[in-house]
C-alpha cells in the first residue's frame, strides 16, 4: 500500500481548527449515544476504516452494547433501535449518500417528529462533521487503531 501524506503535520492549523469545530458537536443537543451511531454508520457507508475503528471503540467505552454495534449495518431490520435512533440513522444515510433529488419530504417529516428544530440542525452538523473526517481519512489512510493510546481508545480493550 502506498504511504500517504500526514495531513495533521502538513496542515496543522487547519487540522486544529477542524478538531475544535468537531469538538463543538459534543456540546450539541443530540445525545452522545446517537452521535456515536451516526459516526459509526456514516463511517461504514464511506468505507473509512480509521473512523469506524475509532468510533466503535468510543461507543464501547461509553457502554454501547456489542449486539447493537453488530446490528448497526442492518438497523432497519433490527428491533434494537428506538424510533429516534432510526430517524437519526435514516438522516445520516440520506445526507451521506445524497440522492439526486435531495432529501425526500417523507424522511424530513419523520425526522421532525423525533427531533426539535435545533436538534435537526445539530444532527445535520454531526453528520456533516463525520463525513468530512471520513473523506480526509479515506484520502490519506491513517492506520486504524494507530492513535488509540493518544485518544484513550485502548480502554475499549478491542485490540
Amino acid at each position: 500500500m502506498t504511504e500517504r501524506l500526514d495531513y495533521q503535520q502538513q496542515a496543522p492549523e487547519r487540522f486544529k481548527k477542524f478538531v475544535e469545530f468537531s469538538l463543538s458537536i459534543k456540546k450539541s443537543t443530540i445525545e452522545t449515544s446517537i452521535v456515536d451511531l451516526i459516526n459509526i454508520r456514516a463511517s461504514q457507508l464511506n468505507g473509512c476504516a480509521f473512523c469506524l475503528d475509532m468510533h466503535v471503540k468510543e461507543a464501547t467505552i461509553r457502554g454501547e452494547r456489542a449486539l447493537r454495534l453488530h446490528h448497526l449495518a442492518s438497523w432497519r431490520e433490527s428491533p434494537l433501535f428506538a424510533a429516534r435512533e432510526r430517524a437519526a440513522l435514516a438522516w445520516t444515510e440520506v445526507l451521506t449518500q445524497l440522492p439526486a433529488l435531495g432529501v425526500p419530504d417523507e424522511l424530513y417529516e419523520r425526522v421532525r417528529t423525533q427531533f426539535s428544530e435545533q436538534e435537526i440542525i445539530d444532527l445535520t452538523y454531526a453528520v456533516m462533521t463525520i463525513n468530512a473526517w471520513n473523506r480526509i481519512n479515506v484520502a490519506f489512510r491513517p492506520v486504524p487503531g494507530g492513535q488509540d493510546k493518544a485518544f484513550g481508545l485502548d480502554k475499549a480493550n478491542l485490540a
